[in-house]
């Protein structure tokens, strides 16, 4: 139970009103998030402190972040919408 509440949490917490992010963070966090290992799962926690932003150059890979963990999974996020 305490693991379906976290899920709504971050759910919420991933729709963070620019569509761009939306589209990109709510699928990620039904879809994917669940499944990550837990050093996984915090770096995604991590990102949603984030600056809107700052979130949007990185995912318009206008600019990186600066924090590896951050990078790790703003990649994974691209990853998943941008299959090599």
């Amino acid at each position: 139970m305490a693991d379906d509440i976290e899920l709504k949490r971050l759910f919420w917490h991933s729709r963070r009103g620019m569509l761009e992010l939306d589209v990109l963070l709510v699928p990620f966090v039904q879809e994917v998030y669940p499944h990550l290992d837990a050093e996984n799962q915090a770096r995604y926690r991590k990102l949603l402190q984030c600056e809107d932003q700052d979130m949007f150059g990185w995912f318009m890979q206008r600019d990186e972040p600066e924090d590896e963990d951050l990078r790790l999974i703003v990649r994974m996020i691209l990853d998943r919408v941008q299959p090599k």
